[in-house]
């Protein structure tokens, strides 16, 4: 049977799909269901893919390639992406989701990233349980690494919904923003502004 690595800081120990099966099952009858009735037979196994891809980030290979081209024109401009992104809260392991607005400066005699790739980048750091701070954090030092710390800075904002707040607790609109800036973003608050700007036009 296929077998599930879980991560932790100590060790890694691999868990059968059986046993991860069983956990499923045991938490249905907690809940006060019944996993032998009809509708609920296959449930399992249909949790069990779901968090195999859900939470990829987690298997080394799947991180993506980032692929970096010369920057022959020598651009040194801000370069801006958007996308959506889907990720887990890592308190109670549901979801959170929402929109990222990302730019960098990239260094005139340096390399630029594959644009394409970024969204691949936001949806592996994404694929495990997370805190949307650290998310933001993540996404910028593979990014950061990939052109060998040669930008010039880097911006993130990300706008989630958070499921947490709003099927449960105080049940308000779960809506958190959380920005992330390095280099020149950090030190020059006319380009902050000027990326800001950039997100309030998406």
């Amino acid at each position: 049977m296929e077998t599930l690595i879980t991560n932790t800081q100590d060790n890694q120990r691999k868990v059968t799909e059986e046993e991860l099966l069983s956990a499923i099952r045991t938490i249905m009858l907690a809940i006060g269901e019944d996993p032998e009735r009809e509708g609920l037979i296959d449930t399992p196994a249909r949790i069990a893919r779901m968090y195999r891809e859900i939470f990829r980030g987690y298997k080394p290979e799947y991180k993506p390639a980032i692929t970096t081209f010369t920057n022959s024109a020598h651009t040194s401009e801000m370069v801006f992406d958007s996308g959506e992104y889907f990720s887990m809260c890592e308190h109670h392991m549901l979801p959170f989701f929402g929109k990222y607005y990302f730019a960098y400066i990239p260094n005139a005699d340096g390399r630029i990233l594959g644009i394409s790739k970024v969204a691949r980048v936001v949806s592996y750091c994404a694929a495990k349980l997370q805190l949307q701070e650290r998310l933001c954090r993540e996404i910028i030092e593979m990014l950061s690494e990939a052109l060998d710390g040669t930008a010039c800075g880097f911006a993130i904002v990300m706008k989630g919904k958070h499921l947490c707040k709003s099927m449960r607790g105080i049940r308000n609109d779960g809506d958190m923003t959380v920005s992330y800036f390095t280099g020149a973003f950090k030190e020059d608050s006319d380009l902050r502004r000027e990326f800001f700007n950039m997100v309030q036009m998406q």
